[in-house]
């Protein structure tokens, strides 16, 4: 078969061995895989996957699947998407039957594509992490992104107001199409956002120098929560406002966790948020596609910082 590898600060889509479906497992034939910041990441040498993962890129993908091993509650020719700790741009992968997910009625395999990654990472932070309550505030940071835009419209359908910072006021419109309140243009300077305070949740993909910006937002007994540090790994923190404000400050990465912590996480999606898009009141937004064969532009695309929602690599367009 062939998959998409980093080498040396490039992608190429080569030839690689199959892998053996066994007791408990699926192969999927791919359709289409979600391009996501650690893929950028893995690509420069920079994010290894996890020991004992494949070096191939991706971690999540969507499509038909070719072949079950036993004991896998699934059939051939089931459309599914599932999450994976790397494997996901390819022709075809093998994964834990466990972590697979039906791909709602509705969507195509290309929409599903982009879902997995990006809901489990909202789902995991903001509602198991943090414990986010009916009516309280949250704000997120990047709100435009893959997982700001999931982010958004789980807290609009479970009745949480949500604030965003952004990169262009175009980017500001799109999040409020999507259900949030409101929100700062990040080179209009991003004080603004304590007029929208105090926030129960923050849900941050940058660290660095937004860390005095959210002790400042955020409210007594608030819950913060780190997912990335798109701005840099290096903060000034006034402890002092910690201990006032009984702050908890939480480190979150989802691609390093267990095969069981994975399997329970996508089993309560299924249960709670994977009905909502059969629903009409959740919508994968897919930016932007890209062939296979072109995914070096597709990964600069999400490198520009300029995407709003997902952009997915189509691996077989028959599938649909």
């Amino acid at each position: 078969m062939k998959a998409l590898q980093g080498v040396e600060g490039h992608v190429e889509w080569r030839e690689h061995a199959e892998q053996a479906c066994d007791v408990g497992q699926v192969r999927i034939r791919v359709a289409a895989a979600g391009v996501n910041r650690a893929d950028l990441l893995q690509r420069a040498g920079l994010y290894p996957p996890p020991p004992g993962v494949t070096d191939i890129l991706g971690l999540e993908c969507a499509g038909v699947i070719s072949e079950v091993g036993a004991g896998a509650p699934w059939n051939v020719g089931d459309r599914v998407c599932t999450l994976l700790a790397g494997g996901a741009m390819a022709e075809q992968v093998v994964v834990d039957a466990r972590h697979v997910l039906p791909v709602p009625s509705g969507l195509s395999l290309q929409q599903a594509a982009g879902m997995v990654e990006v809901y489990a990472t909202a789902w995991l932070n903001l509602f198991q992490l943090a414990g986010l309550r009916p009516g309280e505030k949250v704000l997120l940071h990047a709100g435009a992104s893959g997982v700001g835009s999931a982010a958004i419209q789980l807290c609009k359908a479970f009745g949480n107001p949500v604030w965003v910072s952004v990169g262009s006021a175009e980017r500001l419109a799109y999040c409020e199409g999507l259900g949030a309140q409101g929100g700062v243009v990040r080179g209009e300077g991003l004080g603004g956002l304590a007029d929208f305070g105090p926030f129960d949740v923050i849900l941050d993909p940058v660290g660095g120098k937004y860390a005095e910006l959210n002790l400042k937002c955020i409210a007594s007994d608030g819950r913060w929560v780190l997912i990335g540090l798109m701005g840099g790994k290096d903060a000034a923190i006034d402890l002092a406002q910690v201990l006032a404000k009984r702050v908890h400050l939480m480190g979150s990465t989802l691609r390093s966790r267990d095969e069981v912590f994975k399997a329970e996480l996508l089993a309560e999606l299924a249960q709670q948020v994977w009905p909502l898009f059969s629903e009409g009141r959740l919508d994968p937004r897919i930016a932007a596609t890209f062939p296979i064969t072109e995914a070096e532009e597709a990964f600069n695309e999400l490198a520009g910082n300029q995407v709003s929602g997902k952009v997915v690599l189509i691996v077989d367009e028959s599938l649909g």
